[in-house]
């Protein structure tokens, strides 16, 4: 019997120590847009589809231009997306009347390129105003005013 105790381990100080108790995590309610994870080098956004009921094909069309897709929920297997049932997008991944799209990183980064000297361009031109640099002696005049009568005598 003494031998059978020697044989038998004893459990390592590590396994006798207490688990490390994680600390709970408040409730808060759910993301109503929670994404499936992009791909790498992509880029996931919900588009606006649909709008008061109504849908917003203008919007949709404007960024399938822009170089958007739409994410299929058969290309993530693994867990269930909410998606569109029947029509000309069904299986498209969708909550609320928006749709999940992607893009490459590389073109959001020309979008923001694009923006960025878009904005640079108008705070130039204002910058550059001619009507800043105008002399006391020679002024720039800018008189803008309209005057809408309803018949009637004018009364001046």
């Amino acid at each position: 019997m003494e031998k059978d105790k020697m044989k038998t381990k004893l459990p390592s100080r590590e396994s006798e120590t207490r688990a490390k108790q994680e600390r709970r995590k408040p409730w808060a309610p759910p993301s109503q847009l929670d994404a499936p994870p992009a791909p790498d080098g992509f880029v996931h956004r919900w588009i606006r589809a649909e709008s008061v009921g109504q849908m917003d094909q203008k919007n949709v069309s404007a960024r399938l231009r822009e170089g958007w897709e739409f994410v299929r929920g058969d290309e993530y297997p693994d867990t269930e997306w909410p998606q569109i049932d029947s029509g000309k997008y069904q299986g498209v991944i969708a909550v609320g009347g928006l749709m999940l799209a992607r893009i490459p990183e590389e073109t959001v980064e020309e979008r923001k390129q694009y923006f960025a000297q878009r904005t640079q361009d108008k705070e130039d031109a204002v910058a550059n105003d001619p009507l800043k640099d105008q002399h006391p002696s020679m002024p720039i005049s800018q008189e803008r005013s309209s005057r809408v009568t309803f018949g009637g005598k004018n009364k001046n």
